[in-house]
């Protein structure tokens, strides 16, 4: 028996909620925090505005990202829709038009056309799902799923610079905060790297360096208005 191969593809739907949301968690609420250690505020404040990022950033992300996939669902369902009153009421033109796609990727017409009347013999709708729209089983979009592991994937990642701030020293918040929020990230971007089979420095590199600007902009923005309000 041959072994089955095991392709990233598969991972791809809750490999991108899960990278968004650890990812965003991570820079939002650290930014957040140096912000606010740069204008002098007190560890209290600092951590209030620390969880209430947390909670706010989770309750955002799950709420996108269900409307997002949830959108596409819906269109999914509609083309679906659409194509199975086709089936129906043309049964013969659908099975020309799945030909036609199986000639365009290498089969003489004959092999084409019989290929086409088998899988709509056994699954029409799957065969013009797959092959004509392009929905799969692994690429559907499944909007609670997506919704659930952004808002658990970023309260996950907010959680890194709110522990920091709370264990490090008042005076080192925003070094502390900052140097380990970009260490994480460094982790994330080489998992995330290492699962898709991407290059894993390069991947580390990249989400590393959009954290520091983040964090680097807004805490010269608390610099500025921690000095003048």
């Amino acid at each position: 028996m041959p072994r089955p191969e095991h392709h990233r593809i598969n991972h791809v739907g809750w490999l991108r909620a899960a990278v968004l949301g650890a990812n965003d968690g991570i820079i939002s609420t650290a930014s957040l925090v140096v912000g606010i250690a740069a204008t002098g505020a007190t560890r209290s404040a600092v951590l209030v505005a620390g969880v209430a990022a947390l909670v706010a950033g989770a309750m955002s992300m799950a709420a996108g990202e269900y409307v997002s996939v949830r959108s596409q669902a819906d269109t999914e369902a509609a083309d679906l829709l659409l194509e199975l009153q086709a089936i129906k009421h043309n049964r013969a033109d659908e099975l020309e038009e799945l030909a036609e796609i199986y000639q365009t990727r290498g089969l003489q017409p004959e092999l084409a056309r019989e290929v086409a009347r088998q899988l709509m013999a056994h699954d029409a709708l799957g065969a013009h799902a797959r092959d004509e729209l392009g929905i799969t089983d692994q690429l559907a979009a499944r909007p609670v799923q997506a919704a659930l592991a952004s808002a658990a994937t970023f309260s996950a990642g907010a959680l890194i610079p709110l522990l920091i701030a709370l264990l490090a020293p008042p005076t080192v918040t925003g070094v502390a905060v900052t140097a380990g929020a970009l260490v994480a990230l460094t982790g994330l971007g080489a998992l995330a790297a290492r699962i898709g089979g991407a290059p894993v420095v390069s991947g580390a590199i990249r989400v590393t360096l959009w954290g520091a600007g983040a964090m680097g902009l807004t805490a010269l923005v608390g610099k500025l208005f921690g000095a003048t309000i």
